[in-house]
């Protein structure tokens, strides 16, 4: 390492020690595995394929009691991200009503269609669990819920019902019911244990909804399907703001033929085909791999994992796809790549010399980590922390292929050590989720929500980057953050009297 890059690294453990002398010794010495700092490909690994390990970082451990995590549950991976953007699917949220957050349409997942006709990703369907319910059990109401919804959605492909934490504990037999209904209206029921107990995050919502996806839509009817050579899935894409409609047009830019896009903007169809693909393509590796690995061992279908956050990765990944189809569509793609150069580069002689040194920490779920770092990098922004709310152990290996020696990394990052990394780091700008976004904006520090841009987007793609380089020059540069002094450029008086 350069001299300069050793001294941040250093500064940096110097800094997690400093967070973690706050807590009791038993705690610290347990949180200390979640919280490291990146070193060089070199020191990492003599190969120099990856700055962090396998080791390196602790993941996909249980949340301790009484600590402020910022995670979701199991029922909030399989309803809030796999299932709940198939559109032409009602999905119940089968509990009490209170924990259905994610009945609610709170994501923004784009759809084409008609609500409440051919379409229901935003419909709230929750079978509103009472005590006689959990005193009696509820699979007569799930019974007559499916037998209304059938009445009131005729053009519905099927219904999904998603288990609350009490439908796990008393016992209910979902599958029992979604068998028995399967019959009696001829539509796919999918029953998903997804109760919010279970596992230690989201992460094993989303592996739970991928193996219904394998049990209980793949193979279970003749599939009469034409295929081609350039036939792709795109997989884990949420089509947040619009993404996965970016990716597609990319896609098919080039050459090829997005015969299933889930599950964002999906349907049933396009999920029961897809193991007639000829490649899927994966974004969301740690939520959709699990399917992905499937196809492959029972079906034949080769994956890949991709990236159309900023124009070096998107680059480098239409590249990496076309090769997968011979000469032709290699040729494509770098027609397609020479075709936005043009406007790559007016955006970065936009918006570079606005941003260009300036610093990010970013904390999300899923890939968003690892895959928006160069988006930043390429408008000369610098990550100075990142870390996931749910990641597990090979997703900070993949992480490594993207960050720098001595950028901070954290895992399942408590509030308190957050906001101490925030107040200490003083980046130029914080990505995280809308539970942060509010205390950091009161820290002084610009904000962006990268779970669903802020209610912008799209990000993927090109004209999805152009929108991404606004969105951060309007956070960074709005010249709101100089009306206000923040708390640690405030002397104690200042303090004391701002609190009375």
């Amino acid at each position: 390492m350069s001299r300069d890059i050793e001294t941040d690294a250093a500064s940096k453990e110097k800094l997690i020690e400093d967070v973690l002398s706050a807590y009791p010794d038993k705690f610290a010495k347990r949180r200390r595995k979640h919280l490291a700092v990146s070193k060089s490909p070199t020191e990492a690994a003599p190969d120099g394929e990856s700055a962090l390990s396998e080791c390196d970082v602790k993941s996909n451990i249980k949340s301790i009691p009484g600590v402020m995590t910022i995670r979701g549950c199991a029922y909030a991976g399989s309803k809030g991200v796999v299932w709940g953007p198939v559109k032409d699917l009602v999905h119940i949220s089968h509990g009490p009503v209170g924990c259905g957050h994610y009945s609610g349409s709170q994501r923004r997942n784009y759809y084409n269609g008609t609500t409440g006709v051919d379409a229901f990703v935003t419909l709230h369907v929750t079978s509103d669990f009472q005590e006689r319910d959990i005193v009696f059990g509820g699979d007569k109401k799930l019974e007559k819920i499916i037998d209304e919804l059938e009445v009131m959605f005729p053009l519905s492909r099927g219904i999904t019902i998603q288990s609350e934490c009490p439908v796990g504990l008393i016992g209910d037999d979902i599958e029992a019911v979604a068998k028995k209904k399967n019959k009696e209206i001829n539509k796919t029921i999918i029953p998903v244990r997804c109760e919010g107990f279970r596992g230690v995050s989201q992460s094993l919502g989303h592996h739970i909804a991928n193996d219904t996806i394998r049990d209980w839509v793949f193979d279970k009817k003749p599939i009469e399907f034409e295929g081609t050579p350039y036939d792709v899935n795109i997989i884990g894409d949420y089509n947040i703001g619009g993404d996965a409609w970016a990716s597609r047009r990319l896609l098919e830019e080039i050459g090829l033929r997005v015969i299933g896009m889930w599950s964002g903007d999906a349907t049933l169809a396009e999920m029961e085909r897809a193991p007639k693909a000829k490649l899927n393509l994966i974004h969301c590796y740690r939520s959709m791999n699990y399917i992905c690995r499937h196809m492959e061992e029972k079906h034949g279908v080769h994956w890949l994992e991709y990236n159309f956050f900023g124009p070096s990765q998107i680059a480098a990944s239409l590249r990496k796809i076309a090769k997968e189809f011979g000469p032709e569509i290699e040729a494509n793609a770098e027609k397609v790549i020479a075709k936005y150069q043009p406007m790559v580069d007016a955006l970065l002689a936009k918006f570079k010399p606005r941003l260009e040194g300036k610093s990010v920490m970013l904390y999300v779920g899923g890939l968003r980590p690892r895959h928006v770092v160069d988006a930043y990098t390429d408008l000369g922004m610098e990550i100075v922390g990142t870390g996931y709310e749910f990641a597990h152990n090979d997703d900070y290996q993949r992480t490594g292929h993207y960050v720098k020696a001595g950028t901070l990394i954290y895992d399942d990052v408590t509030g308190y050590e957050l906001e101490k990394f925030v107040e200490k780091i003083r980046p130029d700008l914080v990505g995280s989720g809308i539970k942060e976004k509010y205390p950091v904006q009161k820290m002084g520090i610009p904000f962006r929500q990268m779970h669903s841009w802020d209610y912008s987007g799209p990000y993927h793609g090109y004209d999805g980057f152009a929108i991404f380089a606004r969105d951060m020059d309007l956070a960074i540069n709005n010249p709101v953050w100089g009306l206000f002094t923040p708390p640690w450029k405030k002397s104690d008086e200042k303090y004391l009297e701002a609190a009375e």
